[in-house]
């Protein structure tokens, strides 16, 4: 049975998302394209891209309720696992790279699809920023970041199809590698910032960008390699050991919202009337058609007799 997914891309959800992309991926790479002479602290352009990023985000919710109808319930399971991301993620504290948060992005982008992952990954972060106080320069950045990679999880294969542990090992496999993925673009951002040191894994503006992307390589190497192995490994040990049961509790929930349920009406309604599933009504039992009182006696009555052809008293 195919999971109904709350968002679904529709053109103007891929034109948005197609968007806010190019976007990201401008204001992570422009650095390696400047020359010397320019202003390249992220700190300059953040607030820039915030201002941007959240009409675009805003524009990506407003697409996909274009094209797929999304109601309040979606906007209603946005919120709470945003929230739930949000609170999971002071609780690793970034010791270690230790983020549960990571895992519950994969699976949910799994399950409810890639349009709403990508919004339920930037709100999380946002969220988390605001709860945890981590609001800076950085935070545009990592809402871009986890809105790919919550997409991301979205857009693998067998959506509809595959289930059990086959999976569950890819969920965690994908985990895994968008782990260091996520940690790599965010030391994108970082990078820049010691621009101009004289250590051979520091930004150098004006260079080639293949020699600064050979120093990019080995500054991850050197300081994030440790933090982005420890996020990986959460992340795949708490998608084998509770992925399941987690898929399972998304797509039920899922399935009871009955996100694109159409509501339609059947028959006529009556003192019997039911209410059915999907809000569709049904009637009970058989239910008298009401005329107008001026319209005189029906065919199937006749003159002198009385209701359902009943003879009179």
């Amino acid at each position: 049975m195919t999971t109904a997914r709350p968002v679904r891309l529709g053109p103007r959800s891929v034109l948005a998302l197609a968007l806010v992309s190019a976007v990201g991926v401008v204001a992570f790479g422009w650095p390696l394209l400047a020359d010397p002479g320019s202003g390249l602290a992220h700190s300059a352009d953040a607030p820039w891209l915030f201002a941007a990023l959240l009409p675009l985000l805003v524009a990506v919710v407003v697409a996909t309720i274009a094209d797929s109808g999304m109601d309040a319930k979606a906007v209603a399971m946005l919120g709470v696992l945003a929230a739930v991301g949000a609170a999971l993620r002071p609780l690793g504290a970034g010791t270690a790279g230790l983020e549960p948060m990571f895992f519950l992005m994969v699976l949910s982008g799994r399950v409810l699809g890639p349009g709403f992952g990508f919004v339920l990954g930037s709100v999380t972060m946002f969220a988390s920023a605001l709860l945890t106080g981590g609001v800076g320069p950085w935070m545009p950045f990592q809402m871009l970041s986890m809105g790919w990679f919550t997409m991301g999880a979205g857009l693998l294969p067998g959506a509809g199809r595959l289930r059990g542990r086959a999976e569950v090992l890819m969920l965690g496999a994908y985990g895994a590698v968008a782990a260091f993925v996520y940690g790599t673009i965010m030391n994108l951002q970082g990078w820049t910032y010691i621009g101009g040191m004289s250590s051979g894994i520091s930004f150098r503006p004006g260079d080639p960008v293949h020699d600064n992307l050979v120093r990019f390589l080995a500054y991850c190497a050197a300081t994030s390699f440790g933090w982005d192995l420890g996020r990986a490994a959460l992340t795949v040990v708490l998608t084998l050991t509770i992925g399941s049961t987690v898929l399972k509790a998304l797509r039920r929930a899922t399935r009871r919202a009955a996100f694109e349920a159409p509501v339609a009406f059947e028959g006529a309604v009556g003192a019997r009337g039911t209410v059915g599933p999907a809000g569709t009504v049904a009637s009970a039992g058989p239910v008298a058609a009401e005329g107008p009182a001026d319209a005189g006696p029906s065919p199937a009555t006749g003159p002198g007799r009385g209701p359902a052809g009943t003879p009179p008293g």
